[in-house]
Order: structure tokens, then C-alpha cells, then sequence
């Protein structure tokens, strides 16, 4: 008991010692990512299985957007541990970290993702291209209002099914996942010309690129995946966009479709082939390693659990190349931390 309180003393020291917060915590608090979240609460449910006196950590699904926002907005005790992050940390986002304190910092990447666009086992059986998808859900395809309304519009030999997409909101590091891995290619498909204005004129390129429509086919479902899972059983016309592994969890009722002519498997997510594979990543403060019980350990359980036989496999993670999860390791293990010139 004696050496718990001390523990506690001595982590309301180093909070406070980061910044003048008030009331210090002894739990890890972490934020983010709604598909980085089951996997980061069944490595919070093994690190409490392995230390019963040890409180669990209080982790919620923000988005990785809103998540990074409440990362870096300070350090101390109000502040979250750790953000889940579908995407990378941008420049920008590092860069309010810094303004207000936050310091060094950790990039883990846990594992491997795909960006699934999913439907019905009822539903059209739709084989998709990154144009197809660009056309029908760009705001301005081609620099004008978007007037699509079936997926035949898009491309003749598509079935005039009507497009509707459940998706993430702006906040989601799915969505800007998807915008960099499907939509951009496919609109630098559809349009070769935006190439020209891709670097000169980013806001350009992001308006005709980037936008998705607001005209009802495309409808923000919030943070919540299995929300969009269940608006696909009763709609089997619709796609669903979300994570790999919801897909694989609901795989008795759901299909990945088909993009460029790969399905998202495991496989093509592990070796690249599927044009919607990304890196899932955790970020952690440095200040806040030795001020918050247990926040290492938490780390080492992580490590622990995400390779190929790992716990996290079995709840959908596609476990990273050797390389990467040595090289996440020995961050976990050195306290090694991301160098912002790798940003943009």
C-alpha cells in the first residue's frame, strides 16, 4: 500500500512538474482512432488482467482528427497519454503540440489496416475503380457539382444502383486515409490535368480532389463502425466505408468490394496490393512516461500483443512487416522520438 501511494505522490509530482494542472490522475488516458480503438482496449483489458491492483485505462473513440486535438493541447494531468491514430500526425498537428508544450514525442505504428469498402452479401456486387469511386463522390469532379446519381452514371458498365455511402466524418483518420488512398488517385485519374496545380495551388487541388459531396449520398454516420455495419443490413444497395478488421468481424453478413480489381484480404493488405492499405499508428508524450503508473508497461504489453500471433490478429490488426515491428519495439524499448523533419 505504502509504496502504491508513493507511486501516485510521486506521478502528481512529475504531472505537476510538466505543468501546473491541478488534481493528478493514476490511470493512462487515451483518446482517438475509432479503428485503432479494439485494439487498443484489448491490450487496456491484458494490462489490467496481468495486475489486478492496477486501474484501467480510460480510452475513448474520438476520431483520429478530434483525437489529435485533445493530444496537443497541453501536458499534465488533464491532458490525454496517448493518441490512436489511423493516419500519421500531420505537420500541423505536431506543430500545435509544440506551441502548447507537449515536447517529445512517440510514433508507434501497432500494425497494418485497409480501408474497406464493404457491402451486403445481398448488395450489387459492385467491382469498383479509385476513378469509379472519385466520380461518384467528389463534390466537383472535374471541377463541377457533382450530378450523379447512380453508380451507372459513374460508368456505364456499373448497375444503376443508386449511390449511397456510410461513412466516417471529417474528423476520422479513415476519411483522410481514404482521400490520400482512393480518392486522389482517382481523381488524378478521372482529371490528369490537376497534376499541374497538385503543389502550386493545394486549395485548388483539395477542393476538386478532396471534397466529398454534402448532398445526402454520402452520409457521415460518426465514430461509430458498427453503426455503418448495421445501416448495410438494412439497406443492401448501400457501401460502407470503415476499418478492415469490421469487415472481417462481420464478415458472415458482409463483402469487401473489389477496388482496381483487388479485394480487401489480409493478404493484399500485408503485401500491398490492395490500394487502400495504411499504417495504424499510437503516439505517446514523453513527459508523461514516468508521470502516469504504468504508462511504459502498458507500451511493453502492446509490443507484446501485436504479431502475427498476437492477441490483436485475433481481433482483426494485420500485424506489420518484421522490420516495422522491430522498429516500433526498440521506440517502445529506447523512448526514441519522431524526428518532425519526416512530417508534412
Amino acid at each position: 500500500m505504502l509504496r502504491s501511494i508513493l507511486l501516485v505522490t510521486a506521478a502528481a509530482a512529475a504531472l505537476a512538474g510538466c505543468q501546473d494542472t491541478g488534481a493528478s490522475r493514476d490511470q493512462i488516458k487515451i483518446v482517438g482512432s475509432s479503428t485503432v480503438y479494439p485494439f487498443t482496449t484489448a491490450v487496456a483489458e491484458a494490462f489490467v488482467n496481468r495486475d489486478s491492483s492496477r486501474k484501467a485505462p480510460v480510452v475513448e473513440s474520438t476520431g483520429t482528427g478530434a483525437g489529435m486535438k485533445l493530444f496537443c493541447a497541453g501536458v499534465g494531468s488533464q491532458h490525454p497519454d496517448i493518441v490512436n491514430a489511423s493516419r500519421r500526425i500531420k505537420k500541423s498537428e505536431y506543430d500545435t503540440c509544440q506551441s502548447n508544450g507537449v515536447g517529445e514525442i512517440q510514433e508507434i505504428q501497432i500494425g497494418i489496416d485497409g480501408i474497406a469498402l464493404a457491402e451486403n452479401k445481398n448488395g450489387p456486387g459492385l467491382h469498383l475503380t479509385r476513378k469509379d469511386v472519385y466520380l461518384a463522390l467528389a463534390a466537383n469532379p472535374g471541377g463541377k457539382p457533382n450530378t450523379a446519381r447512380t453508380w451507372k452514371d459513374v460508368n456505364p458498365a456499373l448497375p444503376a444502383v443508386p449511390i449511397q455511402i456510410y461513412g466516417p466524418p471529417s474528423t476520422s483518420g479513415t476519411r483522410d486515409a481514404f482521400i490520400e488512398l482512393i480518392m486522389t488517385p482517382g481523381c488524378e485519374a478521372a482529371t490528369p490535368e490537376v497534376k499541374a496545380f497538385k503543389d502550386s495551388d493545394k486549395e485548388k487541388f483539395e477542393a476538386q480532389c478532396g471534397r466529398l459531396r454534402e448532398d445526402g449520398v454520402y452520409v457521415d454516420k460518426g465514430e461509430n463502425d458498427n453503426l455503418i455495419v448495421q445501416n448495410l443490413s438494412t439497406n443492401p444497395n448501400a457501401i460502407g466505408l470503415f476499418g478492415f478488421s469490421y469487415l472481417e468481424e462481420n464478415a458472415d453478413k458482409l463483402v469487401g468490394a473489389p477496388v482496381d480489381g483487388v479485394t480487401p484480404t489480409y493478404q493484399t493488405i500485408v503485401d500491398g496490393s490492395y490500394p487502400g492499405a495504411r499504417p495504424l499508428f499510437i503516439y505517446v508524450k514523453k513527459r508523461h512516461l514516468k508521470a502516469v503508473p504504468g504508462l511504459s508497461e502498458f507500451l511493453g504489453q502492446y509490443v507484446e500483443m501485436w504479431g502475427p500471433n498476437g492477441e490483436l490478429v485475433k481481433r482483426g490488426l494485420i500485424a506489420a512487416p518484421d522490420a516495422i515491428r522491430a522498429a516500433s519495439a526498440a521506440i517502445v524499448e529506447k523512448g526514441t522520438p519522431l524526428d518532425p523533419a519526416t512530417l508534412h
